[in-house]
């Protein structure tokens, strides 16, 4: 892990989501333009290549429910009882969050009706991929969290769905598994093929090519938010425990060698201590590849000289994940503006968060912290807004919008508003 001062980490600023090669942008280019031409044809060449043995198993892209409800019933009893315990968290936590969203209606003055309505979307792609780890995490984080939203249906992709999976994805409800993915399976989603319905939103996780669709797409398809490589800043003082800070950023890098792992710390002692540690390397972890890997290219080490220098830390480099072992932690969080999620305390490891406590898992990455929270019931909600007056209040309100409006150039504007004030004095005859 390296060593930096804190300026020179602010003058660093966050670490970006990596934008994809020329040479890969191309080939989605291309991939996309080849959907919109050759549809199901172009997505099931592209799926054969790259996912033959998904491409057999489920020739029509859809997995039957009957296949779902079968990997429920076999799932190992008590993985199932934990999945269902995160189904259960999860869903409570966004209900909650859905409540403090609501409709309204008032006047803004009188005779001018203004209101507010909340409209779910009407059909979202959940995005689970499918890599050397299967994730029925992000299933439930995704699909559920849909659901619980009003969303009317909820498809969850996957390139090669696993047992375990398609059973997180029974238990979160959603109507429908497609096993397609990649970025034909973006581009299919986006624009709709005879087999792929057309998506309102593509939500979830994935590798270069699916971000890189969905950048290429956005627009034509809504989108969530950046979320890759994965990381984790902690923030410790002296009163941090060395070896719950060594396993969060541990549990971080394992994810793949892209992973960010980045300790904050008024502790010498503690930085000195874990530099040592990394020094030795992790062959007793399982996954010491990519630990290692990511350590050594992504991994930061920040001594700061004050509670305030770490909570500046924390804004300058808006980490996905903010896992502050520190005294009074909800004090130092008070200070501390840019984060995906916080987890106060020792005991609150992120991890608890990957698996179900409650927030959701989805969540901005690279800096994006700075202008955007992470998944929620809001990411599939539409604010509609409904504007009613009477013909009095139009009259009332007629010439400051037409002087509004000539000042921008803008007649026609100008002139329908005129038209409602003539009409509210009854000097302009109606036409049918």
């Amino acid at each position: 892990m390296r060593r930096l001062s804190l300026e020179q980490v602010v003058a660093l600023g966050p670490a970006q989501n990596a934008e994809a090669p020329e040479s890969v942008s191309s080939a989605v280019r291309a991939i996309v333009t080849d959907v919109r031409l050759r549809g199901d044809v172009a997505v099931e060449a592209y799926r054969a290549r790259l996912d033959a043995e998904a491409s057999r198993k489920w020739p029509d892209f859809a997995v039957p429910k009957a296949e779902r409800e079968a990997a429920l019933v076999a799932l190992d009893p008590k993985l199932r009882a934990a999945l269902a315990e995160m189904v259960s968290r999860v869903s409570s936590f966004a209900h909650r969050q859905l409540s403090q969203l609501q409709a309204f209606s008032y006047e803004v003055v009188p005779g001018v009706r203004c209101a507010q309505r909340v409209k779910p979307l009407t059909r979202v792609a959940c995005y689970v991929p499918a890599g050397q780890h299967a994730l029925p995490s992000t299933a439930i984080m995704t699909a559920l969290t849909a659901r619980t939203a009003g969303v009317s249906e909820v498809i969850v992709v996957c390139p090669r769905p696993s047992p375990v999976v398609l059973a997180a994805c029974e238990l979160a409800r959603a109507d429908r598994v497609l096993a397609v993915g990649g970025a034909h399976g973006v581009a299919a989603l986006a624009v709709g093929t005879r087999k792929i319905p057309r998506v309102d939103l593509i939500c979830g996780p994935g590798g270069v090519w699916v971000a890189e669709a969905k950048r290429q797409l956005g627009g034509v398809v809504g989108t969530d938010l950046p979320a890759g490589p994965s990381e984790v800043m902690v923030l410790a003082d002296d009163s941090a425990d060395f070896d719950l800070v060594l396993a969060d950023l541990l549990a971080q890098a394992e994810h793949d060698p892209a992973a960010r792992p980045l300790l904050g710390t008024t502790s010498l002692e503690l930085a000195e201590k874990i530099t040592r540690r990394v020094k030795q390397g992790f062959a007793e972890q399982p996954n010491q590849e990519a630990i290692e890997a990511a350590l050594k290219q992504n991994g930061l080490i920040c001594v700061c000289r004050s509670r305030m220098e770490l909570a500046e830390l924390a804004d300058a480099l808006a980490p996905e994940h903010l896992a502050m072992h520190v005294r009074d932690p909800e004090a130092l969080l008070e200070n501390v503006h840019n984060f995906g999620a916080a987890f106060l305390g020792g005991r609150a490891s992120e991890v608890f968060g990957d698996y179900g406590a409650g927030p959701n898992h989805v969540l901005p990455t690279g800096g994006a912290a700075r202008y955007t929270g992470g998944l929620s019931v809001f990411t599939f909600l539409r604010v509609q807004t409904i504007l009613e007056m009477t013909p009095s209040a139009a009259a009332a309100l007629a010439a400051p919008t037409a002087l509004i409006a000539r000042a921008e150039g803008l007649e026609a504007h100008a002139a329908a508003a005129e038209l409602r004030a003539r009409r509210a004095a009854g000097s302009d005859t109606e036409h049918s």
